[in-house]
């Protein structure tokens, strides 16, 4: 890799810097690896703390190496590279999918691509068609409204979202406001939750913050899609009031009549017997996060012709 024809680059705080073209063909649904030699040390990086992007930590110069060395420590996150930019043979669209911990994939096995929006990539490239790319912005912790475990998804939503070439296509599937506005402040969750300062908000406020985002899109020429918020009953983080108020949420989504398209999440997962509850083997054991078999639930239930 270059930079302006350079084999090193600063990267100033706060800003991207993007390389120079590199001329390799990589076909679709491929794993690559960047590696990257730091010659000082670094005590602040952009880093996306997840066990689906498996990385390592190599003493020394290793980027010329083509296979993992020995001592070679794991890094369970994604760090420095924001993202690779592919040029597409024929014209094509991508899905953006700006969500929280159900869309970063925590509880799928790590390091295995079994996120839904990875399910739902090998489905579009075995379709075929215009939209090929799903390009996963999913932050665990995230909220619509308020910073936390990364910027807030409204402010975000230019850099992450906006900003991705060939742009066809938005899902917008954050969760956490109202998960977390009423959860009770007990046990583990009470430790969890201080780390996410913010006023609660109402049904109200999420339903705005969804009109704005699909209005911003939209000025992109983007269609917009909606997921509704799946269950999380026998959680830590349950309460009946924040129950309720994701349901009165999910029914506005369903039929408000604001959006191109409808992922109907919270009908995939929810336990026939009891609708605040994730049904059994579509979650990891903690009645919140998908399992492998869930989040491939959540993919295959997506109708292919909303991305036409």
């Amino acid at each position: 890799m270059t930079f302006s024809s350079l084999p090193i680059t600063t990267v100033p705080a706060g800003a991207p810097v993007l390389s120079d073209p590199i001329d390799i063909p990589v076909a679709a649904l491929s794993r690559l690896v960047v590696s990257l030699y730091l010659t000082d040390r670094v005590d602040t990086v952009t880093c996306h703390g997840t066990f689906n992007a498996l990385g390592w930590i190599i003493p020394g110069d290793a980027t010329a190496l083509t296979s993992t060395p020995a001592g070679a420590t794991p890094m369970p996150a994604g760090a420095l590279i924001t993202a690779v930019e592919a040029e597409a043979a024929l014209p094509s669209k991508a899905v953006a999918v700006l969500g929280d911990s159900r869309v970063d994939g925590i509880g799928s096995t790590p390091g295995a691509d079994r996120r839904w929006t990875d399910v739902l990539a090998e489905r579009l490239v075995a379709r075929g068609g215009s939209t090929l790319c799903v390009i996963n912005q999913g932050i665990g912790g995230n909220r619509l409204l308020s910073d936390g475990i990364g910027t807030a998804a409204l402010a975000r939503f230019d850099r992450d979202i906006l900003a991705t070439p060939g742009l066809g296509h938005v899902v917008i599937a954050v969760g956490n406001d109202l998960v977390f506005s009423f959860a009770p402040r007990t046990g583990e969750a009470a430790g969890f939750l201080d780390m996410f300062p913010g006023a609660p908000v109402t049904v109200d406020d999420v339903i705005a913050a969804h009109l704005q985002l699909a209005s911003r899109a939209r000025a992109h020429g983007a269609k917009v899609h909606a997921a509704t918020i799946a269950p999380y009953g026998g959680s830590e983080m349950y309460s009946p009031q924040g129950d309720k108020a994701r349901e009165q949420v999910n029914a506005w989504i369903r039929t408000s009549g604001a959006f191109d398209g409808l992922l109907d999440f919270d009908a995939v997962w929810r336990d026939p017997a009891d609708r605040t509850r994730i049904r059994d083997g579509l979650h990891m054991g903690d009645h919140l996060h998908g399992s492998d078999a869930g989040y491939a639930a959540l993919a295959e239930a997506v109708d292919l012709s909303l991305f036409d």
